[in-house]
């Protein structure tokens, strides 16, 4: 047997030379002869064998080589040693590209095509990302994600029918995309999240949009929250008790998301300000009290506690609930705090920041200390 895999590419499908054809419905409408329809590879593989054929071929939408299922099929078939050959087809990366006018070689390209999607994280790179979607509903979803984050003046560019009758392609901004149905076959286009240049930890306090009454973490412990915290591009982050959003903003600036919690809805007003003038666009406002909100919120790879209301053992639990292994640090001004972080976290490790900075005295500068903070890093402790 030899089992030819065909990407049919944007348009017609391509005119192959097979005893039994296998493929989506969709794909086989207009193939004569032989033909079974299936998508699981392993449902494909079963009726390849069962079909006594000596010439097989199975059709995949778009290109084999670009979030296709043969990626899934191949290996099957190789464990058998079934004779394969691979026929790829135009994808519709390089159908919109062209109808653009545009080289794709920098986009970001990402599958929300039964998919786990994260479109915010995927337009925060840097550069375009080119989203697979289909379902007439699929851009307006991606787009309802981008404007909820602060991203609704975001261009963004809708192919529906790539190289089929009624091809359209058309250029609007994500909240506009919103209110929008589209043709089933479609991708999603977003052009890059604005973005300030990189930097290291600790943003200077005076660049924060401030407001009268609200607690901020000061640029020196927040540099060390950080590097104690270790966060990485793929990891989720809770800041339970967020103040003016400045820890929320450094932890979005480096992780995948943040969801920032606050009870008071001015603060998190606040918190939404500093994400627009940062570009922090990963990080999520949550107006609640804590721990009851954080219920609904994903699994934390890290957390970040900087004001607790008196229910740190909660949060903590809760927390813990979702994510026995994430690692956590403890904002603590009172020795009360202290005691009761280290009584909740696994290896429990206590950092005291005091830091102090010059004040001019005439034409003499002497050193004013801030407050001293306690910092206690460890791991979740709960047995879930």
């Amino acid at each position: 047997m030899k089992v030819t895999l065909v990407g049919t590419g944007c348009g017609p499908v391509p005119e192959v030379q097979a005893d039994y054809v296998v493929g989506a419905a969709r794909l086989l409408e207009g193939v004569s002869g032989q033909k079974d329809a299936a998508t699981k590879a392993e449902d494909i593989l079963r009726l390849l064998l069962d079909s006594n054929c000596e010439h097989c071929a199975v059709f995949y939408s778009g290109d084999t080589g670009f979030y296709s299922g043969a990626r899934t099929l191949f290996p099957l078939l190789a464990e058998r040693g079934i004779e394969t050959e691979v026929k790829p087809g135009l994808s519709s990366v390089q159908f919109l590209a062209a109808r653009l006018g545009r080289p794709w070689q920098d986009w970001t390209l990402c599958s929300a095509h039964g998919a786990d999607c994260d479109p915010v994280a995927a337009v925060c790179r840097g550069k375009p990302a080119f989203f697979l979607t289909g379902g007439p509903d699929g851009p307006a979803q991606l787009c309802r994600e981008l404007t909820q984050a602060g991203l609704g003046e975001l261009s963004v560019t809708v192919g529906e029918s790539l190289g089929f009758d009624g091809e359209a392609v058309s250029q609007m901004t994500a909240s506009q995309c919103t209110e929008r149905t589209f043709a089933p076959l479609n991708v999603l286009l977003c052009e890059a999240a604005p973005a300030l240049p990189q930097r290291t930890y600790g943003i200077p306090d005076g660049e924060f949009v401030r407001g009268e009454g609200v607690p901020m973490t000061k640029q020196e412990v927040r540099a060390v929250i950080l590097s104690k915290l270790a966060v990485g591009p793929k990891d989720i982050c809770w800041d339970v008790g967020a103040g003016t959003g400045s820890v929320s903003v450094e932890l979005a600036l480096q992780a995948r998301a943040v969801w920032a919690v606050e009870r008071d809805s001015a603060t998190c007003a606040l918190i939404r300000a500093n994400r627009e003038k940062f570009g922090a666009w990963k990080l999520r406002t949550v107006e609640g009290t804590a721990p009851q909100v954080l219920e609904d919120l994903p699994a934390p790879d890290v957390v970040f506690v900087g004001g607790s209301g008196g229910k740190l053992p909660e949060i903590l639990a809760a927390a813990g609930r979702k994510n026995p292994g994430g690692r956590v640090c403890v904002s603590a001004i009172s020795l009360e705090t202290l005691h009761a972080a280290m009584g909740e976290l696994r290896d429990p490790e206590v950092t005291q920041i005091a830091a102090s900075r010059t004040k001019p005295a005439g034409e003499l500068h002497l050193l004013t200390a801030q407050n001293p903070v306690f910092l206690i890093t460890g791991a979740l402790s709960w047995d879930v």
